[in-house]
Formats: structure tokens, sequence, C-alpha cells
């Protein structure tokens, strides 16, 4: 395969910024870089970059593609396979996953003594027979080590982050259209509602709903209903809702779907729990003036997660959430020393209105 390498324009001693939408587009089209680093929490483009790399260098079949895990094996590894002429084809591709050497960590905590002088030492001058990829699935990299400012200098830099609300929801509406499909605002949100700001599980989604229309175009609010999987944290967070709502009926129906599902009570009273703090922080930072992007990156959640809590209806005061907590407490006590019938404890909680 013919392809050429990336043309790397540098500004300022470092490589331009560039997004995964433009790399893909120069991926596909055979515009290749020798090195590249992918690091982010957003696993969804992580795994489509790897997914166009290997399309790009032929089949899986046809391609030599050699994976590390660099939290089991030296980077010496990678390297000396890099430097290996492959036999069969053009160029291979070498995927190195968890590249923890890049982040912050205490001495003599790594598993592996990394030999980063080789490595930086080799980005110099990185072998032309091989692609290489480095993964490092984290929030963060040590911008203060040598290896990261150079990794970050010579490699491709992509950072794999979740999309703010507004381009989340272009990215659904371009994601349905590659199904030769449409989906409207309202059933945007509701699949962002059950399924979270996950890309990864929003993408799998997509192509279920994609798929059962058939020749049919539009994917609506209801069949979002019906097909999308429901996650625990969902169904938690609304079971919170209903019951802060004084909505019994709704709040007992969804514990009862719950443990029909075979969902521990314990589990539930964490999740119910974890949210509440949430709650009680996303509004005590509202009232102070934050910004709904700041309270998310205050408290480490995404936007959307922060938009859906300020706009609960008859948000709960401090004080009654406060005494939520109080009450979910004791329920987890009981649930951990009372053995039998074990689920009418937070069935209780539930019914008594605060």
């Amino acid at each position: 395969m013919n392809s050429v390498y990336y043309n790397l324009q540098k500004r300022e001693g470092a490589l331009e910024s560039v997004s995964f939408t433009k790399v893909w587009q120069d991926i596909n089209s055979g515009q290749i870089a020798p090195v590249y680093l992918l690091f982010g929490e957003e696993s969804y483009f992580i795994d489509e970059t790897i997914k166009r790399l290997k399309k790009a260098m032929g089949n899986e079949e046809q391609a030599d593609i050699i994976q590390f895990d660099l939290e089991e094996q030296p980077l010496d590894y990678v390297i000396d396979e890099a430097d290996t002429i492959p036999f069969f084809t053009e160029r291979k591709l070498i995927i190195a996953k968890n590249a923890s050497f890049m982040k912050a960590t205490e001495k003599g905590k790594e598993k592996i003594d990394h030999n980063v002088a080789r490595l930086e030492t080799w980005l110099s001058n990185p072998t032309d027979t091989a692609v290489t990829v480095f993964i490092a699935p984290y929030e963060k990299l040590d911008e203060r080590k040598k290896v990261t400012k150079l990794m970050k200098l010579k490699a491709l830099t992509l950072e794999a982050v979740t999309p703010q609300e507004n381009d989340l929801y272009v990215w659904i509406q371009s994601a349905v259209q590659a199904y030769g499909k449409v989906i409207d605002e309202q059933a945007a949100t509701k699949l962002v509602e059950m399924v979270g700001a996950n890309m990864l599980q929003l993408q799998m989604e997509i192509e279920k709903l994609a798929l059962y229309l058939g020749e049919e175009l539009e994917i609506t609010v209801d069949l979002v209903e019906d097909l999308v999987a429901k996650t625990l944290e969902h169904d938690a967070f609304k079971m919170l809702n209903a019951y802060l709502a004084h909505n019994q009926v709704e709040a007992l129906s969804i514990y009862h779907d719950l443990l029909r599902q075979k969902e521990e009570p314990i589990a539930l009273v964490g999740l119910l729990a974890s949210n509440i703090r949430t709650m009680s922080n996303v509004f005590y930072l509202s009232k102070k003036g934050y910004p709904q992007h700041q309270i998310a990156k205050q408290l480490k959640i995404h936007p959307y997660r922060v938009k859906m809590m300020l706009e609960t209806r008859n948000k709960p005061s401090e004080q009654r959430l406060l005494q939520a907590l109080y009450s979910l407490a004791n329920v987890d006590l009981q649930l951990k020393s009372v053995s039998g019938n074990r689920e009418r404890f937070l069935e209780m909680f539930l019914m008594k209105p605060l």
C-alpha cells in the first residue's frame, strides 16, 4: 500500500492541535503518522482511531498487528519490535496500551521500571516500517516529565475527551445519519438520559436502533424508551427523583423492577447516597453562581449530569437531602447487620416521605 506519512506541521516547537475528525480523514486517505499518542478517558475515540488505522493498513488477516500492555511488558519490547523490519507487509501496526509511565506516580509504585531514556532517543528518529500507537487511558498526564513533553512534541497527540452537551448531540446526529436515519433533539436527549455520556455505549445503542428500524427512517422517543437498555445508574437516579418528588408509587415500581433484575439493595443504597451527595454539591455550587460547565469540572462529572440535576422539578432543600442521607445510612447499617427479607429496609425508606 502506497500510503504517505502524515506531514507533521510544527508551531512554536509543538505539533499543531488537530481534531480526531481531521486525523481520521487523513488516515482514511492514507496519511498516517509514524507515532501516535492517544490519551484520555473517552474510549470511543481511542477505539475508533485504532479501527481506522487497522483498516487503512490492510484487513485484519493481512495486516501485521502487534499489541503490548505496558503495565506488564517493558518499553524495550515496543522499541525492539518497531525497529524490526516486517517480513510480509510494508509496515506493521504496534499498539502499546496503558502507557502509565507518562502519568504522575509515586516513585517505586510502577510495576515495571521502563527505559524511558531509550524511548526519548527513539522518538527523535522513529522507524518508517512501523506505526506505533501509545495509549494512555488517563484523565491527565504528568506534564513535568521529560518523556511526556517529548512524546507530545514528536508524536501526533490526541486527547480523548467526551464532548460537551451541544457537541455530543451534534455527534449523535452525525452517528445516526451514518446509518441513513434521523433523530430529533427530544429522542437524542432521551438516549443520553438513558445511556449516559459514554460514547462507545451510545454508538452501540444507535447501531441497534438503526438495525431495528430497517427501511424506516426516524428514531423516535418511544423507540428509544422501548429498545435502549436502561443502566443501573439511570434507574437509580430516576428512583431518587421520584422519591424526592413524593411519588412513592413510581419510586417503589422502579425498585421492584430492579429487584426482579437481581440487583442488590445494598448496591442501590450506595447509588442513591452517591446521587444525593452529588446533587447537594451541584445545588450548592449553583447557588454560589458557578455556571454548569464549571460545576461539572469542579465535581469531575459530565455537564449533562449537572444539567439533569439542575432541571429536577421541585428541587429538594439541603435539609431534605441531608435527612435522606441520614436515613440511607441507617438502611445501610440494617442491610449489613440483619439477614432475611433484606429488601424491605429500602422499601420502607422509599415509602416514607421526607
